[in-house]
């Protein structure tokens, strides 16, 4: 590694955690004592919310400002990235530091470690990890979505809307219809009114609903016809989309034991993000195994904890900052134009097109993200 250090704090991952606790820990940490190592599989983070634009509209150019290299998120120049992926983790339970291992076969070891790996997606969301696959893959979606006549989403969530909006935006006569396994949009974390309110927007552009149905495998694009759980059959279906939730992207985390991930692949951690038999790694964001919905928003809370404990573990002391949850809030976009917000304070309200324009509809944040990383 270029670090003159001799002891290496690792960050596993480039996402919306993984560069925040990047940013936030270069300025913290001793340059002298201290290597920060940021590992990530491309060279440059995703503005990932913003793929369901990317996919569908090439006049967005979104190709040129949603990707952004990791190059000027540290302090003082303190902190490198490097472009690989993590395969397993050398560690043993309650003792500190170890190494990671890259796909390559280099180690690399840790005093701390820092997991911030994300989701998993299918579809569209599901932005290549070697670089020299990522524009090919976003223009065959480009190509597939202009090419359908009917456009079948499977899976009524945030991803889901956000698509149909986006492919009423540009092609306000296709077919478009959402296949949900719920009997409302998203989940009932949100409340009724964002759900009926959300269905009723897009219903008003011409989207169909199938609730209570499934579509469980997807068929090649071109591929006419779809056939539910149920089976019901949709005729004419020419171009049927994953957008279902996503998963938690730690199938390395199962070289520390069946014990450090719960059933659903999601890491077990203690209220300082520590891992529960691993004092020197710490996790944030959407992998944490905590009852609450995943969304990058939950960071304002995760992200503090972690480099606050990290920091103090450094330090030798014991780490007292806890993370308790945080209020559930979203914004779903309906298009460049619409969309809704939900904020759980007060028992609950929604805020309707305008807010969901100013804060994310317009241009899903990008500006605010390329700044958060020094562009």
């Amino acid at each position: 590694m270029t670090g003159q250090a001799e002891q290496n704090v690792v960050i596993v991952g480039g996402g919306f955690a993984g560069f925040q606790v990047a940013k936030l820990l270069s300025k913290k940490l001793d340059a002298r004592r201290y290597n920060l190592i940021l590992i990530n599989s491309r060279s440059y983070a995703v503005a990932l919310p913003a793929s369901v634009r990317l996919v569908v509209d090439a006049e967005s150019k979104l190709e040129e400002t949603s990707f952004v290299k990791l190059d000027r998120i540290y302090a003082n120049g303190n902190g490198e990235t490097k472009v690989g992926i993590v395969t397993s983790i050398e560690a043993q339970p309650g003792v500190s530091g170890g190494a990671v291992v890259l796909a390559t076969g280099e180690r690399i070891s840790y005093a701390v470690l820092i997991l911030a790996t994300g989701s998993k997606w299918t579809g569209p969301s599901a932005i290549p990890e070697n670089e020299e696959d990522v524009l090919p893959f976003v223009n065959a979606w480009r190509q597939n979505f202009a090419k359908a006549n009917h456009v079948v989403i499977v899976g009524g969530g945030a991803v889901g809307i956000e698509l149909a909006g986006e492919v009423k935006d540009l092609y306000p006569t296709k077919k478009v219809t959402i296949v949900h396994g719920g009997n409302q949009l998203i989940n009932a974390a949100y409340g009724s009114s964002l759900r009926k309110g959300l269905e009723k927007r897009l219903h008003a552009r011409g989207v169909q609903f199938m609730f209570n149905e499934y579509i469980d495998d997807i068929p090649e694009a071109g591929v006419v016809g779809v056939t539910t759980r149920s089976g019901k059959h949709i005729s004419d279906a020419d171009l049927v989309v994953s957008a279902r939730g996503g998963r938690p992207n730690t199938d390395y985390v199962t070289s520390l034991g069946e014990d450090a991930l719960n059933g659903h692949g999601f890491v077990k951690i203690k209220p300082t993000m520590q891992l529960l038999n691993h004092p020197s790694i710490f996790a944030l964001g959407d992998i944490i195994d905590w009852t609450e919905q995943k969304q990058a928003a939950k960071l304002m809370w995760h992200v503090p904890v972690t480099v606050g404990n990290v920091v103090s573990f450094l330090n030798g002391a014991t780490p007292t900052k806890t993370y308790t949850g945080a209020t559930e809030m979203i914004v779903i976009t309906n298009g460049k134009k619409g969309g809704m917000g939900y904020f759980g304070f007060f028992g609950g309200f929604t805020l309707g097109d305008w807010f969901a324009w100013l804060v994310k509809s317009r241009d899903f944040m990008v500006p605010h993200f390329r700044k958060d990383l020094g562009y």
